[in-house]
């Protein structure tokens, strides 16, 4: 098994990859990124990462997006894992577990205090696995967001 850092000539497969994330999510309807999103976000401004997992014959099955964080708490930098996916006809082959041991690396790798990531609740093989791994589920936070009229109100 082996893993590439995404190109910017990637971003036609980064995009597919969310797409096929967002459709086993059923939140196909939520995705409104576009290729010149992913190409601007990623590789112009720099604001996250992506890792593909390669098969033997160099194809990529599966992918993390990722982006850094900081804990005021650790003063460390952190990874964020903001989509794993691996394709269904590849799961099992250990392309998940793959991609995020090379994660763990590259927080050890860049002197990062965490590795953090989320879960649909209702996602029980997933929570399963990364719970198999050692992952620690956090009950006692809860995920807040702000997006569309309600940011526009409160940022002005």
């Amino acid at each position: 098994m082996n893993f590439r850092f995404a190109k910017e000539q990637d971003s036609a497969k980064i995009l597919y990859f969310i797409k096929e994330l967002a459709e086993y999510e059923k939140m196909s309807d939520e995705v409104i990124a576009t290729e010149e999103d992913i190409r601007r976000e990623l590789f112009d401004n720099n604001h996250a990462e992506v890792i593909f997992a390669l098969d033997s014959k160099g194809e990529e099955v599966g992918f993390a997006l990722f982006f850094t964080t900081f804990s005021t708490f650790l003063g460390k930098s952190g990874i964020h894992l903001e989509d794993l996916y691996v394709l269904p006809s590849r799961r099992g082959e250990g392309f998940g577990k793959g991609l995020l041991c090379r994660l763990a690396e590259l927080c050890r790798e860049r002197g990062c205090g965490r590795l953090e990531w989320t879960c649909l609740d209702w996602n029980t093989p997933s929570l399963d696995f990364y719970r198999s791994l050692g992952a620690e589920v956090m009950d006692e936070w809860s995920l807040l967001r702000l997006s569309g009229d309600a940011l526009q109100k409160l940022g002005k």
